[in-house]
């Protein structure tokens, strides 16, 4: 079945195979038939918020062709809404590309999230791929280079954690967004109460609230705890990039908006300034321009009677 259009599809015109997720607000299942598709189902469909919901699988059929390419291979977007009896249930998705995924010694499937770039490798997860400085580098730009372009779209991300964004080196550093249900408009309500994951809140954040200010600061925990392989530093507190990550230039600026992001509300660094700052780039603040003195105008010129004579516009 296609879900590219949008439409709403039915939870009864679903062949559900397996189980293969299960959290907090909902159970994925994999759908039969092509696409790769995937459900996810709400435990409690009575508090998702099917218009907003909608609102979602609209953002996305608004897009440009580049802008929903772009959509679908960076995250796991609602495709359309599945319905019971005339209320959400849940929504497809697409499945994550088998990139970011490994295999357990048992051969269990497991999805390479956050959590394998934030602790040295351990021998239980072996088959994970590691990233070398320069990819480590890498991965923490395209990560924030996907919340600076979700920013420009007008979207909050929310619940920004290890446990939901994913990524691979192979053939190229990439990200992959989890849990985009979670995503809202901002100034709007979520699909779902919004949840936060533990150590990876905002401090300053009201419990459940998610702004574009509390993005910036989980941005600012990617990047630090990424680039430091460290799964509870914070802003504030001293940052240690890897050796190799970062050069001399871009160290001090990833430090400099470190501590910025440990600020108050409203003063934490743009996804712009990191990415800026990630470059290796200097900020150039430009200053306006003074404006031209006008004219001396002779008055006498227009004021007063003037004669007025004939133009002939035929001979």
């Amino acid at each position: 079945m296609s879900a590219d259009d949008g439409a709403d599809v039915t939870l009864g015109s679903l062949a559900l195979g397996a189980r293969i997720g299960d959290g907090g607000q909902g159970e994925v299942y994999d759908v039969a038939g092509p696409g790769r598709l995937l459900y996810k189902g709400y435990r409690e469909p009575g508090k998702a918020d099917g218009g907003e919901l909608a609102a979602l699988v609209a953002l996305r059929q608004g897009l440009a062709p580049a802008d929903r390419e772009r959509l679908d291979r960076e995250a796991a977007w609602p495709l359309c809404r599945v319905t019971d009896g005339g209320r959400a249930t849940g929504f497809l998705m697409r499945r994550a590309p088998d990139s970011m995924t490994w295999r357990t010694s048992r051969g269990e499937a497991r999805l390479t999230d956050l959590s394998y770039l934030l602790r040295p490798p351990r021998p239980a997860w072996q088959a994970v791929a590691q990233p070398s400085p320069a990819e480590r580098f890498a991965l923490v730009v395209a990560v924030l280079g996907l919340f600076r372009w979700l920013h420009a779209l007008g979207l909050v991300v929310g619940d920004v954690s290890h446990a939901n964004v994913l990524w691979t080196v192979r053939p190229a550093p990439a990200p992959y967004l989890l849990d985009c249900d979670g995503v809202r408009m901002a100034g709007r309500p979520p699909v779902l109460e919004q949840a936060d994951t533990p150590d990876w809140h905002d401090p300053l954040a009201a419990a459940g609230v998610a702004t574009v200010d509390s993005d910036r600061y989980k941005a600012a925990l990617v990047a630090g705890r990424v680039l430091s392989q460290d799964a509870y530093v914070t802003p504030g507190g001293p940052l240690r990039p890897l050796p190799g990550v970062l050069d001399d230039r871009r160290a001090d600026a990833v430090r400099d908006l470190w501590e910025e992001a440990s600020g108050p509300r409203g003063t934490r660094p743009h996804l712009a300034q990191w990415c800026t700052a990630l470059a290796g780039r200097d900020t150039i603040r430009l200053m306006a321009a003074e404006p031209a003195p006008r004219p001396v105008v002779d008055r006498s010129k227009f004021d007063g009677p003037r004669t007025r004579g004939r133009i002939t516009l035929r001979k």
